[in-house]
């Protein structure tokens, strides 16, 4: 059961309607970085998890939590609408040329929502639940939340820098101060949990006879004009704690050249593919 306020978790305000930035902010309700994605991957997360009933108490509050998020962008996204025109006579009152492309706002602001925000991202593409990480395995799940939090803070980073309105700045130091507390909460239930290290290789109950070891703990470089790059991930102790890293310069390929013989009959190949005589 959800509950919800009829209060927004932070003001959201708007000194001048703009629609080219409702257009943006669109991304951080739709696009792969944005709120709709971690609200469905920590619900999705929460439904599945197994063992420590905290974590699914973090994954589903913080689940709720992004909703909140996608309602204040949708605010956000109506409030800097507000004005934008609504007929042909409207648009071209001023700008015959700019405005009668809506000032570079989304059409479909104006077609599809009357001036409200859509489940679409900047370039007006549906939210496909594509990018929805959810594996029932705690440790992959947190390192991709982490991943999550850190575009999305990318983005709302980017979309600060772009807009010169007051109150938009506002509200997005407060995204971006929820995107660096996530990032963290999610790092810090891998250090609950025994640590990084405890957790690697994922998943660690994968018995090491089931994994061909040789080939666990080198960098293979396949540039043939260059020497592998140097740095901690060819050389010192795994993280794991299981084997030294190392590095190959000029791998050798181990495995055959393929090949797949002749096609079957009724297969829809040439009959040159499946009798070379004929």
């Amino acid at each position: 059961m959800f509950h919800h306020s009829a209060k927004l978790q932070y003001p959201v305000k708007v000194d001048k309607p703009n629609p080219e930035f409702a257009m943006l902010l669109q991304q951080a309700i739709g696009g792969v970085e944005g709120e709709i994605r971690v609200a469905m991957q920590y619900f999705f997360q929460a439904m599945g998890a197994r063992g420590d009933d905290r974590i699914r108490d973090l994954l589903m509050s913080t689940a709720t939590e992004e909703l909140a998020h996608v309602e204040m962008l949708g605010h956000a996204v109506a409030l800097n609408l507000e004005g934008a025109p609504v007929s042909y006579q409207e648009a071209t009152a001023e700008d015959p040329v700019m405005n009668a492309i809506l000032g570079g706002a989304n059409p479909r602001h104006l077609l599809s929502s009357g001036l409200s925000a859509v489940p679409v991202n900047a370039n007006g593409v549906p939210f496909d639940m594509s990018h929805i990480y959810a594996t029932g395995n705690v440790a992959a799940d947190m390192l991709a939340n982490v991943t999550a939090e850190a575009s999305g803070r990318v983005l709302a980073s980017r979309l600060y820098n772009w807009t010169d309105d007051h109150g938009m700045k506002d509200f997005l130091s407060f995204l971006i101060a929820r995107d660096t507390y996530h990032q963290q909460q999610w790092l810090a239930v891998i250090e609950e949990l025994g640590g990084l290290g405890a957790h690697l290789p994922i998943p660690n109950a994968t018995p090491e006879d089931h994994e061909a070891m040789q080939h666990s703990y080198y960098y293979l470089n396949t540039l043939l004009d260059k020497e592998a790059p140097k740095g901690r991930w060819a050389e010192g102790p795994s993280f794991d704690g299981r084997s030294e890293f190392t590095a190959r310069q000029q791998p050798e390929p181990e495995g055959q050249a393929p090949t797949l013989g002749m096609a079957k009959e009724k297969s829809g190949a040439q009959k040159e593919q499946i009798d070379p005589s004929k």
